[in-house]
């Protein structure tokens, strides 16, 4: 790693997305440190182009379009432009990058991660998918392939920090925060009208479409719970979810002695991305801070599995293990399409990903082709399921 005299060179999957904007403010702000090696995205490729003026990577990478698609006069002449998904695994596998940033959403960005681990290099990640699809797969890889798993998630990453506090041994349980997004306080009928409109207005963070919807069906935050569970190698009893509206507290561990470590700061992706750039280190970033002058307060409330039942998915395929993640975050992926498209209700996301969940062959000790095998069994089936 970098002490600072030498640039990381930073390959970063999905640079137009929100967490690909953030890291390269990352990057805006410390020149010095971190360069940009090669950026990737799937179809916005103006937005590409413009970051490629800016940031001079050796490559760009554009995964949904062909060069047809294209007005390659657009980008700078010095960059290599690539096409296809066989080039992200190989810019990730290059000797020459060492953090690869994966903030591709879904299951899309399990290879480009797998390959990137293979080559031992350090991936910080935001696709949480990685750990949810491939769960004891990636834990196994991790412990041959010599690299670093590091999370950009701020609740992960809240947990990553607040762990160093005390020793693992000592580790009661895991406290992940959710906002309740923009239905926390609404009742059951209201939810069963939920238009599309209403649940993409996060109250609190900008995200993209998918993720937004997974926070107000509660299912971002099930993912989560599988995600903590296969990284840092706990029970889904060793976890609880509560809501925090101000999501201010990003995430909680307790100790067996009682105490509650906690994570804080203002909303902002920029805070983790840089963490696990520069982690062990600390340097001084771009991050909102604390204004403890003003006045402010903190709420908790437990959650809602009534409201919310997409959350106990979750734990249910954290107990499970196996071939479960796979299969929940297929289904998933496709019931958030088909919402969007209004094709089913917003309740019905649930209803379709257990309904899809336990008419599967569980497998406890899966292959990697076995998952992506029901990864596709999962869409396809997600894609026929119709309400009852």
């Amino acid at each position: 790693m970098s002490d600072g005299s030498t640039q990381q060179q930073i390959a970063i999957l999905g640079s137009t997305g929100s967490i690909g904007t953030s890291c390269l403010k990352v990057l805006r702000a410390h020149p010095q440190r971190f360069s940009a090696h090669v950026i990737t995205a799937n179809r916005r490729w103006q937005d590409l182009a413009a970051q490629c003026h800016e940031f001079r990577p050796a490559k760009a990478i554009l995964t949904g379009i062909g060069p047809d698609e294209i007005d390659r006069s657009q980008f700078p002449s010095s960059v290599e432009l690539l096409f296809g998904e066989e080039p992200c695994i190989e810019a990730v596998q290059d000797p020459v990058v060492d953090t690869v940033v994966t903030g591709i959403v879904g299951a899309a960005g399990l290879r480009t991660t797998w390959a990137a681990l293979e080559a031992g290099k350090r991936v910080a990640f935001a696709n949480k998918e990685t750990l949810v699809v491939g769960g004891s797969l990636i834990v196994e890889l991790l412990r041959h392939s010599g690299a670093e798993l590091l999370p950009v998630d701020s609740e992960h990453s809240a947990v990553f920090q607040t762990l160093q506090c005390g020793r693992r041994e000592d580790l009661q349980r895991i406290i992940l925060t959710a906002s309740g997004g923009p239905f926390r306080k609404a009742t059951q009928q209201e939810l069963e009208e939920v238009t599309v409109a209403q649940a993409l207005a996060h109250p609190t963070w900008n995200m993209g479409a998918k993720i937004t919807i997974d926070s107000a069906t509660m299912m971002n935050k099930a993912l989560e719970v599988i995600e903590a569970r296969w990284l840092f190698d706990v029970t889904a009893a060793e976890i609880d979810v509560v809501v925090h509206p101000e999501s201010i507290v990003h995430s909680m561990v307790e100790f067996n002695d009682g105490s509650v470590v906690a994570h804080l700061s203002p909303p902002d992706m920029c805070l983790p991305i840089q963490y696990a750039l520069t982690w062990p280190e600390r340097v001084a970033g771009v991050s909102p801070r604390m204004d403890f002058t003003q006045a402010f307060h903190l709420h908790f409330e437990p959650p809602d599995p009534v409201r919310f039942p997409a959350l106990e998915l979750g734990f249910e395929v954290a107990r499970q293990g196996g071939t479960a993640g796979a299969v929940l975050n297929a289904a998933n992926e496709v019931a958030v399409d088909r919402f969007l498209n209004e094709e089913i209700r917003f309740t019905d996301i649930p209803r379709l990903c257990r309904s899809i969940l336990e008419s599967h062959s569980f497998d406890a000790a899966p292959t990697l082709d076995d998952v992506l095998r029901l990864d596709e069994w999962s869409r396809l089936e997600a894609t026929r399921w119709t309400s009852s």
